[in-house]
């Protein structure tokens, strides 16, 4: 997915997380809010660091504020979806008084699609950094329960936020993807002969999934290939499999393919989805 898809689809997502429900505003929400750049070193990363960009909302940060951790696809660029849009999320807090912070992790490492792992030849440990630094450094002091913590992607990035939610079921309770897939395509060869243990499709079971939803978008016309197969069917086969374990789904199919056509009629949905997850949360 482009830069610039990455930067549209993050302040609509964003922006309609706040539309979409009608509680109180609480005192300086209308105050514009701040950001912060954390990082840490990785040879791997661009410039020897592995960066995060995290916008929080006016004032303290506190543990009762949800997080959304957003996962860019490839390529991507993680800077570009959250700069310029600091206005917009703050306005939007504003319009409906509710706050929550914005999280969005760099998941590249030169021209390889990380699929957001570990790499098995210790190219890189992007999976590491996500379920470890990218929470400290985001959350610090104010830890959050995994009832307010959504992670969300963009093709590649809706592939690795299903399967680092169902690898990692203790940190996330709810997952939204965009266009993703849910069999290990590892087109770089990442996992190695360990694809298995990264299948979404294979780690879904009654006892790690029980937590968590699921919101998949796959747009009508979707016909993105795969190195085996397509995007096309696997948003339906996946939740085929999740409903067999009693996991909560959701599929909407808008018109359109793989890009802000296929997934902004869609928003709205997730929209609502995400806020009732996080409301049962607080």
């Amino acid at each position: 997915m482009s830069p610039a898809v990455a930067l549209c689809l993050v302040a609509t997502v964003a922006g309609a997380l706040l539309h979409g429900t009608g509680r109180a505003r609480p005192a300086g929400v209308c105050s514009r809010g701040w950001d912060r750049i954390a990082s840490v070193p990785d040879a791997s990363a661009p410039d020897g660091e592995r960066r995060v960009w995290i916008h929080h909302p006016a004032g303290t940060d506190r543990a009762d504020l949800p997080v959304l951790y957003l996962l860019h696809g490839y390529p991507g660029d993680p800077e570009a979806t959250l700069n310029d849009q600091v206005g917009a999320l703050d306005a939007a807090m504003c319009r409906t008084g509710v706050p929550f912070v914005v999280a969005a992790p760099d998941g590249r490492a030169g021209t390889w699609d990380t699929e957001w792992g570990d790499d098995a030849s210790g190219r890189f440990a992007l999976e590491s950094f996500l379920t470890g630094p990218v929470i400290q450094q985001t959350e610090g002091n104010h830890r959050r329960s995994a009832r307010l913590r959504a992670i969300a992607g963009f093709s590649m990035g809706g592939y690795g936020a299903a399967v680092l939610a169902l690898r990692h079921p203790d940190l996330y309770s709810q997952v939204a993807s965009f266009g993703g897939y849910f069999h290990a395509d590892d087109p770089d060869g990442v996992f190695g002969a360990d694809s298995p243990a990264h299948a979404p499709d294979r780690l879904v079971s009654d006892v790690t999934s029980r937590q968590l939803r699921f919101f998949l978008v796959e747009g009508a016309d979707e016909d993105t290939p795969l190195t085996v197969g397509s995007i096309h069917g696997e948003a339906d086969r996946f939740a085929a499999i999740l409903t067999r374990h009693s996991v909560n789904v959701t599929v909407v199919h808008p018109p359109g393919g793989h890009g802000p056509d296929g997934w902004y009629p869609a928003v709205s949905d997730c929209v609502a989805f995400l806020n009732a997850g996080w409301r049962r949360g607080q």
